[in-house]
């Protein structure tokens, strides 16, 4: 998802030569980084199956709750690995599942895929060293499949142009990738079936569209309210969340980068300050308004980042110039592309 950098030496002379020192990543680099994107393209695939067998009737494990809570640290794992085994099974027995699954992974993969590759031609470019893509898997049963990916920057950043195109091009190019999912998932959608009128309160979640779907269905002639989630909807809603929160201008966010490069260090705090005020007053608002209780999570997150130190590059007095600044803008527009107040409504 993002890119983390290191602790940068003392400063040095920002007149002295740079000298490039990116390697080629080794065969058993590519070994290791490779194992990790087959193993999250499984776990993905399980996710994709999961959310295709929501059609199918639900399984319930018969195990029965433990009197006292001791016993939960035994009945949890339990009932998880039973669910597991379920879906396994139902993967097996319904064949077509297996396919949408493998759609939905390999579309949401594409998207993480040119996210962090944009990152590391980015660091290429300038002569930075950085790792090949870490690809983290979930457990079964994770919406996504997957933590997501990040990159780790092992040399410092020589100037402010390179810390803001290394911050961008990661989600510039993830975007252009959501586009032509999201427009697959627009025109391959579904009608959606009856709403079942008899579930249980606090069990039937609503995933709010983002602006770019919302912009995109009428231009295609689609009604979003009339559709029912297929693989690449929740391939392009899951990589619109995460670019949004990638360009959050908090600590070593990809917008956190941006604003660095583009304002300094001051402005920097106090954005992402603010930034992490206005999340948390979402999280509030998001758990008394719809029940959900991720943003949250959002809010650690960012109270987290606030706590790195953002080191700065050998080189701050260049400026960005005109060209980078309208990438700038460029990157606020895909930002409030992305972007949804309440990602997820739970009735």
């Amino acid at each position: 998802m993002s890119e983390t950098l290191q602790p940068l030496p003392p400063p040095v002379d920002r007149h002295a030569t740079w000298t490039r020192q990116a390697t080629r990543p080794t065969t058993r680099e590519w070994a290791r980084h490779v194992a990790l994107f087959l193993l999250t393209a499984v776990t993905a695939t399980l996710a994709g199956v999961m959310q295709a067998a929501t059609s199918l009737p639900e399984f319930e494990p018969d195990l029965a709750a433990p009197a006292a809570w001791p016993g939960y640290f035994v009945y949890v794992p339990a009932y998880y690995f039973l669910s597991v085994r379920e879906l396994l099974r139902q993967a097996l027995t319904h064949t077509e599942l297996i396919g949408q699954g493998a759609t939905f992974a390999a579309a949401l993969l594409a998207i993480l895929l040119a996210h962090e590759a944009g990152h590391y031609v980015a660091c290429r470019r300038y002569g930075v060293r950085a790792t090949l893509p870490f690809f983290v898997p979930a457990p079964p049963l994770f919406l996504a499949g997957t933590f997501g990916a990040f990159i780790k920057i092992k040399s410092p950043i020589p100037t402010r142009r390179a810390l803001f195109d290394i911050g961008v091009a990661g989600p510039l190019a993830g975007f252009i990738v959501i586009i032509p999912v999201a427009v697959l998932a627009l025109l391959t959608a579904q009608p959606a079936p009856p709403l079942v009128e008899t579930a249980a309160a606090g069990t039937l979640i609503t995933f709010n569209d983002p602006p770019l779907l919302r912009l995109l269905a009428p231009a295609l002639g689609v009604h979003l309210t009339d559709i029912a989630p297929n693989p690449f909807y929740f391939a392009a809603w899951i990589g619109l969340l995460v670019t949004s929160l990638n360009l959050l201008p908090v600590g070593q966010l990809d917008g956190g980068h941006a604003v660095f490069a583009v304002f300094g260090k001051r402005t920097h705090a106090w954005v992402g300050r603010a930034g992490f005020v206005a999340m948390a007053l979402l999280a509030v608002l998001g758990w008394r308004w719809h029940n959900s209780p991720g943003g949250f999570l959002y809010a650690i997150l960012l109270f987290v980042m606030l706590r790195v130190p953002h080191p700065q590059a050998l080189d701050e007095l260049t400026p960005l110039g005109r060209a980078r600044m309208l990438v700038a803008l460029l990157t606020l527009v895909v930002f409030l592309l992305c972007f949804v107040l309440f990602p997820i409504t739970i009735s």
